[in-house]
């Protein structure tokens, strides 16, 4: 008779937390990357490993705290991240409430954080590929404000921050991190308290 070692029983996910951004090196620390960053330091913090691969994403699955996440990093390029997003989510039934998603806005100040429970695209294709593929403009949105630009938007997007910004982007990221543990662990409203400061 053989005896197989049992494997530990997966624990489904609560929260499906997306950060948005462009694959590849030559993207790496573009203002349109910084939801990759907070993705990274999420991981880092947690221990969760982003080593699996599917539909299109990057992720890992763990624990923040008490709660089951899966931390994803589309890898679709920024316009069609709903096609990485929508099927993780339904195969793991997890509604769009449950899907916060990180990413970079042009509206708002360098370094200033705003989460909301949802709302429209506001011009970000990243957003505006969810909406198309969720469904829904109801899923809750973590924005980290790049700054505007002052000529070329897509210049803009693309391009690295610059030294005297650093310091800025790497608090914002820090804070969004907190942000997302504040959430998953606690409430959306108690996340805005963390989030929604300055």
């Amino acid at each position: 008779m053989v005896f197989r070692r049992s494997s530990k029983p997966t624990i489904p996910p609560e929260w499906i937390i997306v950060g948005l951004g462009n694959p590849g090196g030559e993207y790496r620390g573009t203002r349109h990357n910084v939801g990759f960053e907070v993705i990274d330091l999420l991981a880092e913090k947690s221990k969760i490993k982003l080593d699996r691969s599917k539909h299109n994403a990057r992720y890992g699955i763990g624990k923040i705290g008490d709660t089951t996440v899966l931390l994803m990093k589309p890898m679709t390029y920024m316009n069609l991240s709903g096609r990485a997003v929508a099927p993780m989510a339904r195969e793991h039934n997890i509604k769009p409430d449950r899907v916060l998603v990180i990413a970079d806005d042009l509206a708002l100040r360098l370094g200033r954080n705003r989460l909301k429970p949802g709302g429209s695209a506001g011009g970000h294709n990243g957003h505006k590929s969810l909406i198309a593929l969720l469904g829904t403009e109801d899923y809750p949105r973590l924005k980290i404000g790049i700054g505007s630009a002052n000529g070329n938007t897509v210049d803009h997007v693309l391009g690295s921050f610059e030294r005297d910004e650093l310091d800025v982007i790497k608090l914002a990221v820090r804070n969004a991190a907190e942000g997302v543990e504040t959430i998953v662990n606690q409430s959306l409203e108690a996340g805005m308290n963390v989030v929604n400061v300055g």
